[in-house]
Parts: C-alpha cells; structure tokens; sequence
C-alpha cells in the first residue's frame, strides 16, 4: 500500500519501503507491536495516505455493493410498464447475473498466477517494458470505457436524484410530492392519504428552492429539463444483416460515455495519475456490481483459493513485486504524498467487495423472505394405480410473495424527503422505506473489511515488510459474515440462498414447520419458463401462419420489399416525447 517515488507495488500487496524503520531487527513480535504507536508518530504523513486508502476502498465497495442491488427472487416481479423503453430497461435491471462456480475456487488461483508468471517472463525477456506499457495502457483505455461510462452515469444520476427528486419534506413535517405528468407539486394532507395542489410551487426544485420567483419561460425550461434526464431516450444502431439493436438508455448514460471516450484518449496520451485512479475506480465499481459469487458457499471458497494464491506469490515467489514494480497500468489505486506514495490493488477492492455486494443482496432478500404470507390451497391427486381413479385431496400452503419496490436511486428523495433525526428509517415514499432495509450481513462484512484493513497496517508497520492484504481481508471479511449468521440463528438461509436464478419461481407449494419457517417446497411454477414457452409457441404458431399464406402473395411481398430502401449502417438518438 506504502511505497516510495521510485517504485510501485503489486495490485495485492502492501509494502513499507517508507516507513523509519524505529524498531530493531532483534526485537520479539511483542516489542515491534509495542513500538507502533511511536512509528506512527514518526510517519504522520504516511499515516493519512494509509487513511486515505482505507476509506476509497470502503467507499468503492460501500457504492458498488448498492449498485449491484436488484430484484431479490422472494419478492414479486413489478408489473411491466406500459412504456417500452422504460420496460426494457427494468428488464435489464432484473436479469440475474453470470454467477461463479464452485470449481472457479480452483481456476481463479491457477488463471492468475499463469497471467502472473507469464507477465513477469515477458518482461524479463523484453528488459525495458516500455512496449508492453503502451500496449497494457491501450488495452486498458479501451476496455475500461463501458466502466468508466457507467460509472459517471450513475454518478450524474444520483446528482440528478439530488436536483430533481421525487418528493420533499419542508420545516414543518409536510411532505410535497412532485408529479411530472402534471408538471404540479401537491402535498399530503395530514392524517390522512390525500393529496392537495399548491398552486404557489409551479416549478420542479425542492424545499426552499421552490419558493424561488422565477419566470414562466424558465419553470417551463426547468420541467423540460427534468423530463429529459430522467426519462428514457433511444439509441438505435443498424449495420445490415449484422446488428438491428433499439436500446432504453438515459441522458446521464449517453453523457457518461462521452464523458469516458474522453477520459480515456486522455489517460493514453498522458501520465496522469488523477485520470489512472478513475479508471481504477471504475474497474472496482462495475467489478463489485457484476460479479456475483452466487452462493455464500462459492464465495467463500473462491476468497480463501485466492488467500493461498496471495500468501503464495507475495512472500515465495518475486513475480509479484516485479511485475508491479515494472508495470504502468490502471490495477491500483496511487495517491501521493509529500515525498511519499501509497497505493492498494484493485484486487483488494474487487475481491472482498463482491463478497459485501452478496452479503447487502442477501439483506435485502431476507426483507422480502420476512415478508412472505400463506394462502391455504387444495390440491388434488389422480391416483390409477389400483384401476380405478381415485382423487384424492389435501390442504397446503401456497406462498404469496410481496411486490418489490426498487430502492435504487432514492438518496435525492431521502435528503430532501426526510428529517435528520428521521434519516436512517425514512418513510415518506415506499420506495424510501424499502430502501431502508435491515442491512446486518452487509455492516458486518464492512466492518470486517475495515478491521482487516487495520490488521494490515498494523503488521506492516510492526514487521516493516511486504504484507499481502488478502492475508487478512479475506478471514476478516468472510468469518464476519458467517459469525453473524450464527449468532442470528440464520446459517440454514445462508447456505440454501444462490443467484443461480432457481430460487425466483411463483406460485410455490411450501412445507413450514410449527413456527411458521419454511422447511421444503413440494411443487412450483417457474414463470421465466412459462414466458418462454409462451413466447416459443407465439412464434411458432405465426412461422406456421405465414408458411400457409397464398405463395402469389408471398412473392409480392418480397419483390415490394426489394423495392423499398434499407439503411446499410444507422446510428441515432431519440429524446423522449413530450
């Protein structure tokens, strides 16, 4: 994490190349710990660039775990909007993402210390890895677009959420709801659900800000600018018999890839170290949000694979250090001192972080699992066996799952909806009060994080030595977790959740014990399954339909459409209507 400007360290590894070496090399362990407080005196400096550090990871792991939030399978799917571009992209935001395996607790180590090895010969071979620079800088520029893009997207979307939210609490406990439609702001009559126009706020803005005399030409101006961020837009892109795409995207993401093109011919051209930790930023950010460990089970085993895989390559081997040493690429976070620089890795972020990203999943799965209610059925069974139908029938427990409410994207409406002694619990919108979930699993982890993080710099500063950090993240961070699951008497739900998709089914046949717990599902509907057959047999039925059409009718179709023109390659972008 620590180093000096002449050197650079690996993207998992700390080093204390800097640090005034106070404690004897014959001291016992006992007394270079004891010797730590005054080291640390002696190194204020290098002390805030370790602060510094400890609280970027945090930070990055703290927003992508929440940017990796979608709909838990024990809630219901929301209903599809009406809007078709607004429903495409709730269905991106819904999709399950590709999950790790239990065999990648064995791949991972191995693929990345074949990289490793590989890297460190290469640039034995070549002496001077100026060329592999330029192209590890190229490489990295091209593929940290789509990161570094929805990074900043989502960061314009949260300021957005801050300008223009959805609802706002003024002094006296009154909740103003701001309706776009409408283009009216109305509050809640209290004690009661009714909503009364306020004929004075006839702009956007918030709070005191709506109180603002402002023109008509600029309240108009004000409500088309919030339409256009917070609406969806199209991109359509065309190249013939090749690519035929109408994607749903928002103004804030069509500026973050604009915003990314730029940034990274910047980061090619030049040396700057500002424009390397952004993308180091961004690799961690979508790293967290699209990695998925699937299971608790899978996760930790891939962790503790890759713990060996540290211990291993830090302190046997020099394929660590030299390929950090020599390498010039956006695979650690670099912030410089006074004479001093000090880093951490990327896998030291990316990592553990995807671990805490499952750990708030499965808070927020376990807030609609709570939730759940049973409905007493009647089944009914055809029994042939004896030659003679008989149909029998018994009670069972049908699960009615609750309807979710997307927390995403709610900090603007909790700053402005809500009072300060309110603010941990707010309750204003359902969306604010689901986004207020119970988050156990996930504080648990984060303060594992932080602790190990502390271990860390504790051995480093007492051994003065090279510390691999996953050393101690990945124990710190995953018996955190599996305490709290014991402690909480939830280790069976923590063993059975995946992300694998199997869980989110509807109409399930539950078992429950005396207590109320669910012991085992005896039959269910997968509704993913029956869209596909639906939508298989659709297509089908209409393939059939047209292959039974008059054959006159059929060739003049095709001589028709030959006529008509097509566009070889198309690319535009559409505002939302008014």
């Amino acid at each position: 994490m620590a180093a000096n400007n002449s050197s650079s360290l690996g993207w998992d590894e700390i080093s204390a190349n800097n640090i005034t070496n106070t404690a004897g090399l014959d001291q016992t362990f006992c007394e270079k710990l004891a010797s730590v407080p005054s080291v640390l005196f002696l190194n204020k400096d290098m002390l805030a660039l370790e602060a510094q550090i400890v609280f970027t990871a945090l930070a990055c792991i703290y927003i992508g775990s929440y940017g990796s939030l979608r709909r838990p399978p024990s809630a219901k799917p929301p209903k599809p909007s009406k809007n078709g571009n607004k429903k495409q992209a709730e269905e991106r935001e819904d999709q399950h993402v590709s999950g790790l395996l239990p065999s990648d607790a064995i791949l991972f180590p191995i693929m990345a210390g074949t990289t490793l090895i590989g890297l460190y010969y290469l640039i034995k071979w070549l002496e001077e890895p100026d060329i592999l620079n330029r192209i590890l800088k190229g490489y990295f520029s091209t593929m940290s677009l789509a990161s570094l893009g929805k990074l900043i997207a989502d960061g314009l979307s949260v300021l957005t959420g801050f300008i223009f939210p959805s609802v706002w609490t003024n002094g006296y406990g009154k909740i103003y709801h701001i309706d776009p439609e409408k283009r009216e702001q109305r509050y809640v009559k209290s004690g009661t659900n009714d909503q009364i126009l306020d004929k004075k706020k006839i702009s956007p803005l918030p709070g005191p800000l709506s109180e603002l005399q402002l023109s008509d030409k600029t309240i108009q101006w004000l409500w088309e600018i919030r339409r256009l961020l917070l609406e969806h837009w199209t991109v359509r892109l065309v190249v013939h018999g090749l690519v035929k795409e109408n994607l749903g995207v928002k103004f804030n993401d069509i500026v973050g890839v604009v915003f990314a093109l730029g940034a990274n011919i910047l980061y090619y051209t030049t040396d700057s170290m500002l424009l390397s930790n952004m993308l180091g930023y961004a690799f961690s950010y979508t790293g967290i949000v699209l990695l998925s460990p699937t299971t608790f089970a899978t996760g930790s085993s891939v962790l503790f694979g890759l713990f060996f895989y540290d211990i291993v390559m830090v302190f046997y081997t020099p394929f660590m250090v030299t390929v950090a040493t020599k390498l010039d690429a956006p695979i650690k976070l670099v912030f410089q001192g006074p004479g001093k620089a000090s880093m951490l890795g990327l896998g030291d972020i990316v990592i553990p972080g995807m671990f805490v990203g499952l750990c708030l999943r499965f808070d927020h799965y376990m807030y609609y699992y709570r939730q759940l209610k049973f409905k007493k059925v009647e089944l009914e069974t055809n029994d042939a066996s004896s030659g003679q139908v008989v149909t029998t029938s018994k009670t069972a427990q049908m699960l009615i799952k609750p309807d979710y409410v997307n927390p995403r994207g709610q900090w603007g409406d909790r700053f402005w909806g809500t009072k300060l002694s309110n603010m941990l619990s707010p309750d204003a919108t359902p969306a604010l009060l689901a986004s207020a979930f119970p988050k156990p699993y996930f504080h648990a982890a984060m303060a594992g994080y932080f602790l190990a993080m502390v271990a860390t710099l504790l051995m480093l500063l007492t051994f003065n030595h090279a510390q691999p950090a996953l050393l101690y993240l990945v124990p710190g961070v995953v018996l955190a977790v599996w305490i709290t699951g014991a402690v909480r008497g939830e280790l069976r739900e923590m063993w059975t959740y995946t992300e694998d998709g199997s869980l989110d089914q509807e109409d399930i046949i539950a078992e429950v014990d005396e207590n109320g717990k669910i012991i085992g599902g005896v039959e269910f509907k997968n509704k993913k399954d029956e869209d596909d057959k639906e939508k298989s047999a659709d297509e089908k039925s209409k393939k059939t339909e047209e292959k039974g059409s008059d054959g006159a009718a059929t060739v003049e179709k095709e001589e028709n459409s030959k006529a008509e023109r097509y566009p070889v390659f198309l690319l535009s972008i559409e505002a939302p209507t008014p």
